[in-house]
């Protein structure tokens, strides 16, 4: 299993982001947080600025909108140049609808689950989806601390995905840092959102370096 290490802007300096963006070049992805002050207490950006990081990095941009009624506006991503879009299934009225209209736009479509929100309801939605998120904070602020309490969870979860044989990547978002994949990774995640980790440190993309080669020693076994 490969890992993959998307930063997240974030935890950037919103006065800088095209620099940001270059400064992890390394990175799989860039994750982009979209907020709209109603599903989550934040409000950070919209299309045109993933339209300006489009133009500005050749990393490909996930974006992850918690924000309410994705079913209108997770489309526009898409077209601003997001090459994946997550809705929160606990925002979305018809997930399952969202999702293909995302892979028919040529996206990958992701469905993000809070902390409290359980994945049993929805084992009947993942072959529907190229990515399930399982958020390990409360979404609406970087920089949190890591709940453990959800490591039974991503558990089960990959469980889920091996039981149907699906290839469906599993990403954790919140608190991830050098103390933290490695339970992650143990658990089954394969993709980490990394924000504070990775823009917090002098050397961005050595902390990415050093995350993936964490997370992947724990994939092969080591």
């Amino acid at each position: 299993m490969a890992v993959q290490i998307n930063p997240s802007i974030l935890s950037a300096d919103f006065a800088r982001l095209a620099d940001e963006a270059r400064a992890v070049s390394g990175a799989d992805w860039l994750h982009v947080d979209v907020m709209d002050n109603h599903f989550v207490p934040n409000l950070t950006l919209g299309p045109p600025v993933v339209e300006s990081l489009r133009r500005a990095t050749d990393t490909p941009l996930d974006c992850h909108l918690m924000i309410e009624d994705p079913d209108r506006w997770a489309p526009g991503y898409v077209e601003a140049g997001a090459g994946s879009v997550t809705f929160h299934v606990e925002a979305a009225a018809a997930p399952v609808r969202l999702a293909r209209e995302i892979r028919a736009l040529g996206a990958r479509a992701a469905m993000a689950l809070k902390p409290a929100t359980p994945i049993e309801p929805y084992e009947d939605l993942l072959p529907e989806l190229d990515m399930l998120l399982v958020m390990t904070v409360e979404p609406g602020f970087g920089g949190q601390q890591f709940l453990d309490v959800t490591l039974p969870k991503i558990r089960r979860t990959r469980q889920l995905i091996d039981k149907h044989g699906l290839e469906l990547w599993l990403q954790v978002d919140g608190g991830v840092s050098a103390s933290t994949i490695e339970r992650c990774a143990e658990a089954g995640a394969d993709v980490f959102v990394a924000g504070s980790a990775v823009y917090g440190a002098d050397d961005p993309a050595e902390a990415v370096r050093r995350l993936r080669a964490q997370a992947q020693a724990v994939a092969d076994g080591g």
